[in-house]
């Protein structure tokens, strides 16, 4: 027999945040992590609201059809993956589903479940991680949060099947480099650690959290040995540091800009400047945006959260006066670097700059996981341009954005695209046309 907290359940979708969706007998909606749609599952209840219930996965009685053994070693426990035991093209059909119950219950806005472009490749795609180093008494444990415990870390080297294989060696030996309780690296009981390459493998660290520069009359073991874990990792070629996420990063050792290149665009990488992590499916991603711009044959074009101006700097080129809006000022410096006559750039915050903008024929927008704020939206309704492009990373915010819009905006298309495999995270591309 059942324990009272044990159930079972058939699985028939999957969550915004990769739990398989069931109903309990009472009917509630109950999320567990591990499970395929078409599975019959026994789970064990954890969580109980009034509406819905959390639960954990204690043994599949009878496997979905989508059901896959999970390739990375590290998945029974790490949180960094959550749709791994499902084949491919049932996470593609899991995310084209969340984007549209997301704009549907959301947003309000009612559309059919859009395409999901695939990555080009499913696995090994990072060229930018990044991992938590915990410090205790039991010794140092470095890679992801573990599933539902946020607390702890799944040590992980590079045996996961994430990043690029030029950051995976890296973090390899980054690891063999840092000594015993990662002496190397600055104090601290939780450091951030990013690693990101370059297309030509060439890797830089990004440290955030603990203490860089030693306290008077610390030892030099305090604000760790940059300048050594360079020396014993070739691939290394800066180590930067900031106490929290939003500062200005501080270079500790190594050089001040490396050379990468996106498409025919070369970067001169500082810091945590972003760019996406993906490089075959944000080019499809890229391809797709200019196209739809293109067809809009704008006069103007304002390009918020820019980055380093890839959209401002292609439909300068197309001969469109474009103005790009970033407050990041490396990526400004780097967006504007050779660029079109046509395009400037403003290092600004959107919401401060783009006012003074409106109106404009076109607007490309592509902001962070929040979404666009409410004083930009609020921008758009009173000037409205006659077409929108919204880059998305988060559907629920994307959602959002599109309700505030709804009186102002119809809907002309939506897409999406696999920049991360074997995650639920997906990103999204809808068109907006002025009523």
């Amino acid at each position: 027999m059942n324990s009272p907290t044990e159930t079972l359940v058939n699985i028939h979708g999957i969550a915004a945040g990769g739990a398989g969706v069931g109903r309990l007998p009472d009917g509630r909606a109950v999320f567990v992590h591990r499970t395929a749609p078409g599975d019959q599952a026994r789970i064990r209840v954890v969580q109980e609201k009034r509406r819905w219930a959390r639960g954990t996965l204690v043994s599949v009685e009878r496997p979905g059809p989508d059901r896959r053994p999970a390739p990375c070693p590290y998945y029974a426990r790490c949180g960094g993956c959550t749709l791994e035991h499902i084949t491919y093209p049932a996470q593609l059909r899991a995310k084209s589903e969340m984007v549209a119950a997301a704009l549907r219950r959301i947003g309000g806005v009612e559309t059919s479940a859009p395409e999901v472009v695939a990555s080009p490749a499913e696995v090994r795609y990072r060229n930018r991680v990044s991992f938590t180093l915990l410090r205790s008494a039991g010794g140092v444990q470095a890679g992801f949060h573990t599933l539902e415990q946020p607390g702890t870390v799944v040590d992980v080297d590079g045996g996961c099947l994430l990043p690029e294989e030029a950051v995976a060696r890296t973090w390899d030996a980054l690891r063999h480099a840092w000594g015993p309780g990662a002496r190397l690296l600055p104090a601290g009981e939780r450091l951030r650690l990013t690693l990101r390459a370059t297309v030509d493998g060439v890797c830089t660290l990004l440290i955030e959290g603990g203490e860089a520069e030693p306290a008077a009359g610390a030892p030099r073991a305090a604000g760790g040995r940059p300048e050594e874990l360079l020396a014993a990792v070739p691939a290394l070629a800066a180590v930067w540091w900031r106490s929290t996420v939003g500062e200005p990063p501080v270079l500790l050792a190594g050089a001040e800009t490396v050379l990468d290149r996106w498409r025919d665009q070369p970067l001169r990488l500082q810091g945590a400047l972003f760019l996406q992590v993906n490089r075959g499916a944000a080019e499809l991603l890229e391809d797709h945006v200019l196209a739809l711009a293109r067809d809009a044959a704008p006069a103007t074009a304002v390009d918020a959260y820019c980055g380093v101006g890839r959209y401002a700097r292609a439909l300068g080129a197309m001969g469109v006066p474009t103005v790009g809006i970033e407050v990041d000022p490396h990526a400004v410096a780097e967006a504007g670097r050779d660029a079109p006559a046509a395009t400037r750039f403003v290092a600004n915050r959107v919401e401060d700059a783009l006012p003074e903008l409106l109106p404009s024929a076109l607007l490309v927008t592509n902001p962070p996981r929040a979404g666009m704020g409410a004083g930009v939206a609020a921008a758009l309704i009173e000037e409205p341009p006659r077409r929108v492009i919204y880059v998305s990373c988060d559907p629920a915010t994307l959602a959002r954005d599109l309700g505030r819009l709804e009186a102002v905006y119809r809907l002309r298309g939506v897409r999406a695209f696999d920049l991360f495999p074997q995650t639920a995270h997906v990103e999204t591309v809808v068109e907006l046309e002025q009523r």
